[in-house]
């Protein structure tokens, strides 16, 4: 699951993506509007966060709407906090 996550995070498109979900749920055309690239980008983009498990997609309708995957997050940062320790000395 690292590995997954990890490599969703490096690109900065992605990263602005989890950052626009921050603030709320968000239909594909809406987040694809957001950026200068092809749709098709975008798409490839947000099922790379998808695989990695950090959104979700719920089909309303027509549209794609993406959410921000809480508990992927929370998953993540534990292991980050095993891999280089808690900054407490034992």
């Amino acid at each position: 699951m690292l590995d997954t996550t990890m490599r969703a995070l490096a690109d900065p498109t992605r990263r602005e993506i989890l950052k626009a979900l921050r603030k709320g749920d968000l239909a594909a055309g809406e987040i694809a509007a957001r950026f200068p690239m092809t749709a098709a980008s975008v798409s490839h983009h947000l099922a790379v966060l998808k695989d990695a498990g950090l959104v979700k997609a719920e089909r309303n309708g027509r549209s794609l709407i993406y959410s921000l995957e809480s508990t992927v997050f929370q998953e993540f940062l534990q292991e980050m906090m095993e891999l280089f320790g808690t900054g407490r000395e034992p």
